[in-house]
């Protein structure tokens, strides 16, 4: 349920997250550079916004995100001003600048799973790029590879696409920045989290452009191929390296050719795809409410990474 801030104005409601203007106390125009950026505790599963929230998820999210922030600090800038925010949303909630959001799902995989090992049984490859024959689920990769995807609205599914498609939607220069930027902000994710126990499968990312910078054409929409990425700032946005962004496996339990042991949602995922669900993936049913046992799970894995990453005990905020 989306919350009501005073002083603020709802701008989206997505599926896990809210967007907030400001608005100026005298005049009541809304902030023309920041936005606040509300983490709830509702989750999503296979493009479906799940009836039952997972408690604290939200602010797991946000801390864990916050963290990471600083430890990719080198790799590129991100999009957070401020944490002192109204005390309702204190501890899920971010001060963020104002962006122009990049038309792609910047996605990048160091092991194989998923719907990548789904497009490679069927093609030998995952968004276009070719990967070595005999790969099971589970399976390391030589190396990080980019597998983007479409930005489908809520309730329609994200589809794979190519590099070579994402230099038709922004450009070949803003294209193979946000595949150099994505692919090494997993490496360097694996780097830290793999000295914490925790293998990060793959991640999705992105990027946002200062509108100020964004030309546009006479209809009012972005010019992406003539941004010049080594003039213009490219901004990492919304999350990073969360398990609702990624999937976190258990290093030590990791073994190539079955299901690994997860910290992320593939918990609820799980579930929701056996035979105690009742759930058809493939109908237009919603899916089924969740049993408290599978939201506890859901909650302490994510609380373990969190603490295992950032090696402080999280405490959420009442």
């Amino acid at each position: 349920m989306t919350q009501t801030i005073p002083g603020h104005e709802l701008l989206y409601s997505g599926k896990v997250r809210g967007l907030y203007a400001p608005l100026d106390p005298q005049t009541g125009e809304r902030d023309g550079s920041r936005l606040l950026l509300v983490a709830s505790d509702r989750v999503s599963a296979y493009d479906h916004v799940l009836d039952t929230p997972v408690p604290d998820k939200g602010a797991v999210l946000t801390q864990l995100s916050l963290w990471w922030f600083d430890q990719l600090a080198d790799l590129a800038p991100h999009h957070v001003l401020s944490t002192d925010v109204p005390e309702q949303v204190a501890g899920r909630g971010v001060y963020v600048r104002r962006l122009m959001m990049l038309p792609v799902e910047c996605v990048a995989r160091a092991y194989l799973t998923g719907g990548g090992l789904g497009e490679y049984a069927a093609t030998g490859a995952v968004s276009g790029v070719p990967l070595p024959p005999g790969l099971v689920d589970g399976s390391r990769l030589p190396e990080p590879v980019f597998t983007p995807s479409t930005k489908a609205p809520v309730g329609e599914h994200d589809e794979p696409i190519s590099l070579e498609q994402v230099v038709e939607l922004v450009g070949p220069r803003l294209a193979h920045r946000l595949r150099d930027l994505t692919v090494a902000i997993l490496a360097r994710g694996n780097e830290i989290a793999a000295a914490r126990g925790i293998l990060i499968a793959d991640t999705k990312v992105e990027f946002g452009i200062d509108p100020a910078s964004v030309p546009v054409d006479d209809a009012g929409a972005p010019c992406w191929a003539e941004i010049d990425p080594d003039a213009v700032q490219v901004t990492l946005a919304d999350e990073v390296l969360t398990p609702d962004s990624s999937r976190f496996w258990r290093a030590a339990d990791w073994e190539p050719g079955r299901a690994q042991t997860s910290y992320d949602k593939q918990v609820l995922r799980d579930w929701l795809t056996s035979a105690a669900s009742g759930w058809d993936r493939a109908s237009d049913a919603p899916p089924p409410t969740l049993p408290p046992e599978v939201v506890d799970l859901t909650r302490a894995r994510y609380v373990e990474a969190y603490e295992a990453l950032t090696g402080t005990t999280f405490a959420p905020r009442t």
